[in-house]
């Protein structure tokens, strides 16, 4: 048996799917019972329990060869990340009840670092608590590049407009990206592996892509003419708030991480793999999606 987290979300679906199709039993954790019935259709057990409940976690995690754990995403955390600390802590809790076979986190390219890193400071606080276990477990973590699902906020504007508006300059540089389904699909497979202590797996695409490319690629989705273009980033904050988020700094913070080339890969260090997803694929799903 397999356990799931986040099955309703990109890669905890697509790691579940993954599972499912090479025909593994599967138990799916979810908050929602209203979710469960694609899940049930598929022959998956279904475990309800919330991140910030040990006790239903460690139930759900019970009696399982492999468990893939993630903290649910928050684009908007408060200063010190009071959330990510409490949800790490109740995962480690959980684990250390159940003692499952193996463990596989979600983290994110640019985990191993202290600072610097913004929102990817969640994940990293993730990865401080699994390696603090009393009693360790096998644990591979997971850290993939930019998911390239996140063009999704780039279809409106470039439809409507024509241009690409772009966070990630220069817009000839080449970053790593990877799509949400050869992240799930890496899981997937890591979860049926046997090792013993920690793994670090680094996640990527065939290849790697610029803005400039994507927007080229975008164009060719949509049928009309899509231009590149950087946001300034004296307009970055305003922008940011415009949207809602109270605290912007840790968005700046990451996006100047990996401007800076502060947030990449420990090249050679670590496990690399690379998906085959191409981008334009992810951009035709996404534009199909986005209606």
């Amino acid at each position: 048996m397999y356990v799931v987290t986040g099955v309703t979300g990109q890669v905890g679906g697509a790691a579940a799917r993954a599972l499912l199709d090479a025909g593994h039993a599967v138990r799916a954790v979810m908050r929602d019972e209203r979710k469960a019935a694609p899940w049930r259709a598929r022959g998956a057990q279904i475990a309800i329990a919330s991140f910030d409940d040990a006790d239903a976690l460690s139930r759900a995690f019970a009696d399982a060869a492999g468990v893939f754990v993630m903290l649910a995403p928050d684009f908007a955390p408060e200063p010190g990340y009071p959330g990510a600390h409490a949800a790490a802590a109740v995962l480690k809790d959980a684990l250390t009840r159940a003692r499952p076979g193996r463990v596989v986190a979600l983290s994110s390219v640019g985990g191993q670092r202290e600072t610097g890193l913004g929102l990817i400071t969640q994940v990293h606080i993730l990865e401080q608590a699994l390696a603090t276990l009393a009693q360790p477990l096998p644990t591979a973590i997971a850290r993939p590049a930019w998911f390239m699902e996140n063009s999704l906020w780039d279809i409106a504007p470039a439809r409507e407009t024509g241009v690409m508006p772009s966070f990630l300059q220069p817009l000839e540089r080449a970053y790593p990206m990877v799509a949400t389904a050869d992240i799930g699909r890496v899981i997937g497979r890591t979860l049926t592996q046997s090792w013993h202590g920690r793994r670090v797996i680094e996640i990527e695409g065939p290849r790697r892509y610029t803005q400039r490319e994507i927007a080229a690629l975008l164009a060719d989705v949509l049928g009309r003419p899509v231009d590149a273009q950087p946001v300034p980033r004296e307009q970055w904050e305003a922008r940011f708030q415009a949207q809602g988020t109270r605290w912007p700094a840790p968005r700046l913070e990451m996006l100047d991480g990996f401007n800076s080339g502060w947030i990449d890969f420990e090249d050679g260090v670590n496990e690399r793999v690379l998906g085959t997803t191409e981008y334009r694929e992810v951009l035709e799903g996404l534009v199909a999606r986005a209606g």
